[in-house]
């Protein structure tokens, strides 16, 4: 028998690789566990080739450090062959732990084929030597190396399964594995080799034209290592590629969840917004329709918002909106939606039973809202009006349920405010011509539909002009010619009547400015600020372009604010009012008396003039109270020195008793009625005509 001895470098080289061979291929069916189609199969051919090449690496390298008295080699289409064995067993091997489920049927069975396939790697390599006579086996040993490949194929399929999943310190158990499991395969490789037995007198038949042995191990070694490196590096990479990925994907997993909480709420209040609403409310009808049942649809407006957030600021005004939010939710149960749904109108999508139960409750957020709230240390006081719609019966879409709580919500308003009403058809003819006009509103605005006519005012003594009022006129196009009672508390509401102020306020200036250039330098021409008007930021700056747009003296511009919106917010009043006197603009309390005075705050008003309002004036002349509050407040005046207008005079008698109490300035349809701006200067001349035979009269008397 011819005695073989081992190279124990080689050994050890040979076990190393079979150690990197166990780790690259757990390590791979990691990267073939979390790849997705095409991507997973290329991992298993990639996978397949560097698993097989390593086992076969190793078991070569084995069969290197193995020598005999005789020289070796090796034919190269059976050690091709045997390589091409442990690649397809690699790849069966790769392709079984890569299924969803591994049961131990499956196992046993996989074991069995990739043990044979391990088996015959090595014993094609073996016979690779072509050895003269054939290489004799000790049955036990080879037993017991097949046994070896089997345990250990099972082994290794149950790891490999086990540790696909990338888990915390699975890297270090992979470590692990893959010693225990490259010492099993060595032990297989060995026990085989010492089965191997041959006789004196072989021979090896690949000498001549197979692989030679001398310098093949390190051939063996370089390129059986630069494949390992290069698959394990590749997976390493591609892992930490994957982890990234899997990082990214979570950030932008939370930020989808982000946006789509952001694009489904409210960023001020965290309520639900108009899109969640609708959804909300769908669901709703569908569970009515199924199951029967009703819900009723709330609209609510604030009270009294915007004269808040406009004199406190928007910062105010939003801490006010949250906590109106947080009152209203705090006495709502998980079944009830509260949205808000734009500025301060909220919506309240409520499941009650009967309709006693919807009043009772419409009335209960009435009366919380109604309670005061302590906002930025200012108490404030707000109220609600709310509109509402129910379902089944005021409508059959989710928009048009919305919409006819809108409906009844504005009518809330007009019956006073600080209530609830609920929908009725009537409303919405009401609602959609209220649509329609601000629709109209808009175009009318773009399209300069408006103009302004001129009411003259008139010395009380003399008779002759001194000036007039702009009085603003909407020349629709299909109901004609319209005064602002049909559309200025539609423009308040919707904020529209800030541009269209702007615009009155630079035609009356432009206006005057062509009659400042006739001569009329000692006229004034007064312009009506509304409430929004008058605490909107912008205030100032209008006046002073306008002003200074048209080369006018701001003497020559008289401001006529309500007293109800100079006494609302006295201090703030008094210090808007204070610069715009100190531009030298002309300030008028209008429809004085009326409102709720105090005569602390109007001494210390820089006005320049009060107005005494039509109402009084209309019933001089029947001897009532009225008399005495006009005189009242003409005395008033005259001892704050501020100069008297009275306005709606119509009559003879009235124009008398006015001009004898001591009024500077009259005003009414008896004088002059407003008129555009042509037939207005023909009336003035006619006026300054009709004076002037007066003065004569008096003077030849």
């Amino acid at each position: 028998m011819l005695i073989g001895n081992y190279t124990p470098a080689l050994v050890l080289i040979s076990i190393f690789v079979a150690i990197l061979a166990s780790y690259t291929a757990l390590d791979l069916t990691g990267r073939i566990a979390t790849a997705k189609g095409r991507t997973a199969y290329l991992w298993m051919g990639g996978g397949a080739l560097a698993m097989g090449v390593g086992v076969w690496s190793m078991h070569f390298i084995g069969m290197l450090a193995f020598s005999l008295p005789i020289e070796l080699g090796y034919d190269i289409p059976i050690t091709l062959l045997s390589l091409l064995i442990a690649i397809l067993a690699s790849g069966f091997a790769l392709w079984l732990v890569s299924q969803p489920q591994l049961p131990l049927l499956q196992l046993f069975f996989g074991a069995l084929i990739m043990g044979a396939g391990i088996s015959g790697m090595h014993y094609c390599g073996m016979a690779a030597l072509r050895m003269q006579p054939g290489i004799a086996y000790d049955p036990i040993r080879v037993a017991l190396s097949l046994l070896i490949a089997f345990s250990a194929s099972a082994a290794a399929l149950w790891t490999a399964f086990r540790l696909r999943q990338e888990k915390p310190y699975v890297r270090l158990v992979r470590a692990v594995a893959s010693v225990f499991m490259g010492a099993a395969i060595a032990g297989m490789h060995y026990t085989g080799m010492a089965a191997a037995m041959f006789a004196d007198g072989s021979f090896c038949g690949s000498v001549g034209s197979g692989l030679r042995v001398d310098g093949l191990d390190m051939l063996v070694l370089v390129t059986s290592l630069a494949v390992l490196g290069i698959a394990l590096l590749t997976s390493i990479l591609d892992a930490r590629m994957e982890a990234r990925t899997a990082d990214l994907s979570d950030s932008l997993s939370i930020a989808n969840l982000e946006l789509t909480h952001l694009a489904l709420h409210d960023t001020l209040t965290g309520l639900p917004n108009r899109v969640l609403l609708a959804e909300r409310v769908e669901q709703a009808m569908r569970k009515a329709d199924k199951h029967g049942g009703s819900f009723a649809l709330m609209f609510m407006d604030l009270d009294g918002f915007k004269p808040i957030n406009d004199a406190f600021g928007h910062y105010l005004g939003d801490q006010l909106l949250r906590q109106v939010a947080l009152r209203l939710r705090k006495n709502l149960n998980s079944q009830n939606t509260l949205a808000r749904i734009g500025g301060d109108e909220f919506v309240l999508l409520v499941d009650l039973g009967e309709l006693a139960d919807v009043t009772a409750f419409a009335a209960r957020q009435v009366a919380l809202i109604g309670q005061p709230f302590i906002v930025v240390e200012n108490t404030v006081q707000i109220s609600a009006s709310i509109g509402i719609a129910l379902y089944p019966g005021s409508g059959e879409t989710q928009h048009q349920l919305l919409m006819n709580a809108d409906a009844a919500m504005y009518h809330a308003k007009a019956a006073g405010k600080n209530g609830y009403s609920f929908f009725d058809v009537s409303m919405n003819t009401n609602a959609r011509n209220q649509l329609q006009l601000l629709q109209d509103l808009r175009v009318g605005l773009k399209e300069q539909q408006f103009c302004l006519y001129y009411q003259p005012k008139f010395d009380a003594v003399t008779g002759l002009p001194i000036g007039a009022e702009a009085l603003l006129r909407w020349h629709h196009p299909q109901q004609g010619l319209l005064l602002p009672d049909k559309f200025i508390g539609l423009a308040e509401k919707t904020g529209l009547i800030i541009p269209i102020g702007d615009w009155v306020l630079n035609e009356a200036c432009r206006q005057m400015r062509v009659w400042y250039a006739l001569g009329y330098n000692h006229w004034r021409i007064a312009v009506n600020l509304s409430a929004l008007q008058f605490c909107h930021a912008g205030l100032l700056s209008s006046v002073a372009t306008a002003l200074e747009l048209h080369q006018l003296p701001a003497n020559s511009l008289t401001l006529e604010i309500t007293e109800t919106t100079a006494m609302s917010d006295a201090d703030t009043s008094m210090k808007v009012l204070q610069r715009l006197a100190e531009m030298g603009v002309d300030l008028s309390i209008d429809d004085f008396g009326t409102g709720y005075s105090s005569l602390m705050y109007l001494k210390r008003l820089p006005a320049n003039e009060i107005k005494i309002d039509r109402g009084f004036v209309r019933d001089l002349e029947h001897g009532s109270d009225d008399a005495a509050i006009v005189s009242a407040i003409v005395a008033v005046g005259q001892a704050l020195g501020l100069r008297i207008v009275a306005e709606g005079v119509e009559t003879n008698l009235q124009q008398s008793f006015l001009t004898r109490l001591g009024c500077d300035s009259l005003q009414g349809f008896l004088l002059g009625h407003p008129l555009p701006p042509e037939k207005f200067m023909a009336d003035i001349h006619a006026a300054e005509v009709q004076a002037g035979e007066h003065a004569s009269v008096i003077s030849e008397g």
